[in-house]
């Protein structure tokens, strides 16, 4: 509703002042009414779907719950529950060899020692394969992950059993951890995202992806020297590495056989051509056997 009302001037003020009109509302809102009755930065929510990738969310949550389970046998039950638990589900060469634990390749990328080796490997996997998953999508990056995982344990069992011609004893150890599959992620990153930027925490220092995992690299090769027992399968990490090079790389191999096969196949076609125009030219022409009206 809106009220005209009629303003007066001052005689005080004004002399030859007209009288004016003014429109004003019966109601008028406060300047102060218009303001929230909250304090503080505007809500943003969350999306985990942002944060961590499918086929990522599910290989931790997997680890995460076969190292409680680990967790539980240690605190519940004798020690020799847990080795044995270990040696059953662990990668051991003689077992997968003569035992034909045909599992074990698999299993042993879903246990860990103790909560700083799933700590790191989680992060690692968070880290460097979630961006491979957004690309591949996550059919394919579980695939590859299981490709290195089980391609480094398969490297491992035959490197455990090298020394067995010189008449040593097979190795009984297990290995756990999916070290090998991350460390293929890790070449993975450095083959399609060669330039990506790497903080060395805690030092404020950035290098590419591609010297980085070279530095890596080196780290795990002259560990093998030198691995006198630090309880770490440094061949396995290198065999993960290998296999997932070889996965990536696969297509420019069978692209220069493909190019050397037909190379070669034009090569024996053109002389075989030459021949044949050899052949026909020391030849007189022939009568045709029928004629063409």
């Amino acid at each position: 509703m809106i009220q005209i009302r009629l303003a007066v001037p001052n005689p005080l003020l004004l002399s030859d002042s007209k009288p004016s009109l003014v429109l004003t509302s019966c109601r008028s809102t406060l300047y102060t009414a218009l303001m929230s009755s909250t304090f503080g930065a505007p809500r943003v929510r969350f999306d985990w779907r942002g944060f961590i990738t499918p086929g990522v969310k599910l290989l931790v949550i997997i680890c995460t719950g076969v190292f409680l389970f680990q967790s539980l046998l240690w605190l519940f039950f004798a020690p020799g529950v847990t080795a044995k638990f270990n040696h059953w589900f662990g990668l051991v060469p003689s077992g997968v060899v003569f035992g034909l634990r045909i599992w074990q390749p698999v299993t042993y990328l879903f246990l860990h020692g103790d909560i700083w080796h799933l700590l790191i490997n989680m992060l690692m996997l968070w880290m460097f394969g979630r961006e491979l998953e957004q690309v591949w999508g996550k059919k394919r990056f579980l695939n590859y992950f299981f490709l290195c995982g089980v391609g480094a344990g398969l490297i491992t069992v035959l490197v455990k059993y090298i020394p067995l011609f010189w008449g040593a004893r097979a190795s009984d150890i297990p290995t756990i951890g999916a070290s090998g599959a991350i460390f293929g992620i890790l070449i993975a990153n450095a083959i399609l995202f060669p330039d990506r930027q790497i903080w060395l925490f805690p030092l404020p220092i950035t290098i590419p992806m591609r010297p980085f995992v070279a530095v890596m690299a080196a780290i795990e090769f002259f560990s093998t020297i030198r691995s006198g027992g630090d309880n770490v399968s440094h061949f396995c990490h290198l065999g993960g590495m290998l296999v997932g090079w070889l996965y990536l790389r696969r297509g420019s191999f069978l692209y220069r056989v493909r190019n050397e096969m037909a190379d070669w196949r034009y090569q024996r076609n053109r002389r075989k051509f030459e021949v044949f125009m050899k052949k026909q030219k020391d030849e007189p022409p022939s009568r045709p056997d029928h004629w063409v009206n």
